[in-house]
């Protein structure tokens, strides 16, 4: 029994511990997305469907003998698949379709182990069913979880601060290979109980045992939708965290441990999921999360985060609890986890492929909120007859009737709130983007937004469309670059993330403003919609793609600046901020060259990465803090970091700056093997000045001690003069 609990819990652990790390190693690759998740998430849905259906095909057509026979020829064919490392050549291409891309990638990398690993849980647990009859399988699936649990949990705290990938996919390797042999095991023993039994195992179950009643239509139609409705609402929650904060395992790993934490409360014999207790949560929950996501630019992190992580808790408890409610027979047991794998990967299939076909916006969060309601009020819904008719329970399945009707309606207007002078609206892989027009008494301009965030904004009104505006003003640290390259008879400009085109306003005759964009839809709307490329004097270059893979195969360019402003939403693509990113920009940089970054944002203090970046390389910096002047509305608060080689520019920067204080954060050098955002996080002023009172009552605590020895020394002095005088 030992050996199956073991296996069950290695496997879980190894298949949830290589989602984060393939996804960490494949990241960089397209951008820093929140889409990349989302499609690993529905590679990893759907071969856990394969191995569910191969469980279950493989327990109720073969015999046991043939089954250890099969299971480990599949394993041997899964060691073939290692290592898993992603090679360099499906690094992809520009104009390639990401998710068809990822899909491929992963199948090739980690494929087979993947499945076969995927298949254990069913697999395993209807073995056991057959040696342990007497014995409920059901808490092995809880184990699992708990498995899969520790895995996400230990990714983030343990495995990804302290180990390259290179060692993580070592070490996950070797913890196949363990795996093999707890499993090795469980065959051998399912081999030789199945000695002598020629048929398939259901068979005899049905010969032998009493027959089962046929379960009901609408148990089949839960054991699909309500996983559907927990795995869609927690890849939309991971959508929307990822999306305003920034694309790391950590907000990979957070709303999926919430998912598992739910399977595993609600598959133990405990009882813990009562309806009483988690469908007033599920209902506070959803309308604290819409009011935090109404408020957003109000309300600090940690609170955006508890309000998204509450909502997913009470809906998967609620999804989850309810699917546990209606658990068959353990004899239909991979039947039920056939169908809860399916249920699954439709959720994820939705999210990945149907929302962002159907939806212009991340709606598809609301609506699985309204899809969780109307389910538990389905699940709670009371069967009536003549015989058991009570009018209490009627009442209450009105009451929850109008509450689902109430809930609908507020999800309905939280997701399609109303917005004045839209001209276009678009979504694809790399999120949502909408060109918004806006008259005033004085101008007419329009903005565009990537998710809640302005990316460019260009005045209309005949005469001022050149007008720099947003976070490039003059005052601004790339205004600064171009003011101190303005000598430079020829200039070629890099910048990364085209947005409107609004730093080609500075462009001249003799210049080339080459601009690297990830995302095609940004080119055509800054074509379509704006100006700032067709009015400038200077050459435009765009490049399409990843701007550190463009610029990782390109020859040395030569710039004199380099402006890296590749933010997707509040998003920070990490991978344009490691040591290995920056050697790649100096590659291009000339000698005396000007590096400028944007690093404005509302959650996260990235002032002391890039300081630790010029540290490492031995740059000049200066830090630039423009605050927007009430005459020129147009122009933003921005923070922007130059790097150079150039002392003097950095110097005459720094004088202009000479209110601004540097952070004193002190953070690890960023690399591809390590990005962490704990310690840059930006806290509330409440939380800072408390920390500031703990400071100073713990430095004067230490003064009382220091006060106290002394004291203590003195009158040991004391004593040393009083023995002294007493022998004279």
């Amino acid at each position: 029994m030992l050996a199956y609990a073991a296996t069950i819990f290695l496997g879980a652990f190894l298949l949830f511990q290589v989602q984060p790390l393939m996804g960490k190693f494949i990241l960089p690759w397209f951008g820093g997305s929140p889409a990349v998740w989302t499609t690993c998430m529905l590679f990893f849905q759907f071969l856990l469907l394969g191995g569910y259906a191969y469980a279950h095909w493989l327990t109720t057509w073969v015999k046991p003998q043939k089954q250890a026979v099969v299971h480990c020829v599949l394993m041997a064919v899964s060691i073939s698949f290692l290592p898993i490392i992603p090679d360099d050549q499906w690094k992809p291409e520009p104009g390639v379709n990401p998710t068809g891309h990822i899909l491929l990638l992963l199948l090739v990398s980690i494929g087979a182990p993947y499945f076969v690993l995927s298949s254990t849980g069913p697999l395993i647990q209807k073995w056991f069913s057959w040696l342990y009859p007497k014995k409920s399988p059901y808490p092995l699936y809880a184990l699992s979880n708990v498995g899969s649990l520790l895995a996400l949990l230990s990714y983030p705290f343990v495995f990804e601060p302290h180990l390259p990938r290179t060692n993580q996919a070592t070490i996950w390797t070797l913890g196949l290979f363990a795996f093999i042999a707890c499993l090795g095991w469980c065959t051998f023993t399912l081999w030789k109980w199945g000695k002598g039994i020629e048929t398939p195992v259901k068979d005899l179950e049905e010969a032998e045992g009493a027959p089962l009643a046929p379960t009901p239509k609408w148990h089949h139609a839960m054991w699909l939708l309500l996983p559907a409705c927990a795995s869609a609402l927690l890849l939309a929650t991971t959508n929307k965290l990822c999306q305003d904060v920034a694309v790391v395992p950590f907000l990979w790993v957070l709303p999926l441990s919430v998912y598992l934490l739910t399977f595993i409360l609600s598959f133990l014999d405990w009882k813990i999921y009562w309806r009483r207790i988690f469908l007033p949560l599920f209902v506070m929950s959803a309308l604290w999360v819409t009011k935090t996501t109404e408020e957003v630019d109000d309300v600090g992190i940690w609170w955006q985060v508890t309000s998204f992580v509450t909502v997913l808790f009470a809906s998967c408890m609620i999804c989850h609890g309810e699917l546990y409610r209606l658990r068959p027979h353990p004899r239909r047991l991979t039947r039920f986890y056939l169908m809860i794998s399916l249920g699954g990967a439709l959720g994820g299939l939705f999210v990945a492929i149907g929302a962002p076909a159907i939806f212009l916006d991340y709606v598809e969060f609301y609506w699985m909120l309204a899809l969780t309601a109307v389910l538990a009020w389905l699940a709670c819904k009371p069967r009536f007859n003549s015989e058991t008719f009570a009018p209490w329970k009627f009442k209450a399945w009105i009451c929850g009737l109008l509450t689902v009707i109430m809930m609908c309606i507020h999800m309905h207007r939280s997701a399609y709130e109303e917005e004045e002078g839209i001209v276009e609206q678009v979504r694809n892989f790399y999120g949502t983007l909408k060109v918004v027009e806006y008259e005033d008494a004085e101008d007419v301009y329009r903005h565009l937004n990537h998710g809640r965030i302005t990316h460019g904004v260009q005045i209309m009104d005949e005469g001022e469309q050149d007008t720099t505006t947003t976070y490039y003003g003059e005052q601004s640290g790339v205004g600064h670059a171009m003011f101190f390259t303005a000598r430079t008879p020829v200039r070629k400009i890099a910048l990364v993330g085209l947005g409107t085109g609004t730093l080609a306003s500075y462009g001249r005759a003799t210049d080339t403003f080459r601009f690297y964009e990830i995302n095609p839809e940004v080119v055509r709307i800054a074509k379509e919609h704006f100006t700032f490329l067709k009015n400038t004097r200077a050459k435009v270059e765009i490049v399409l793609g990843d701007a550190r893979l463009s610029m990782e195969r390109e020859e040395p360019q030569n710039y004199d600046v380099i402006a890296l402003d590749a933010f997707s939403s509040d998003a920070i693509p990490v991978h344009l901020l490691t040591r290995e990113a920056f050697e790649i920009y100096l590659k291009h940089l000339k000698g005396d060259g000007y590096l400028a970054i944007h690093i404005s944002n509302l959650f996260l203090d990235l002032e002391p990465v890039v300081l630790n970046a010029a540290k490492e390389f031995g740059l000049h910096h200066a830090t630039v803090w423009d605050e927007n002047e009430e005459d020129n509305w147009y122009t933003y608060h921005s923070t922007w970091v130059v790097l150079s080689r150039n002392k003097i520019f950095v110097e005459v920067v720094r004088k202009v700056m000479s209110e601004y204080a540097e952070s004193d954060r002190k953070v690890t050098l960023w690399t591809d093997d390590y990005t962490s955002l704990y310690p840059i996080l930006i806290r509330d002023e409440e939380e800072e000045e408390e920390e500031e009172e703990e400071s100073d009552a713990s430095e004067l605590e230490q003064v009382d001690e220091l006060i106290e020895k002394i004291d203590d020394k003195m009158k040991e002095i004391e004593k040393t003069i009083e023995k002294v005088e007493e022998k004279k």
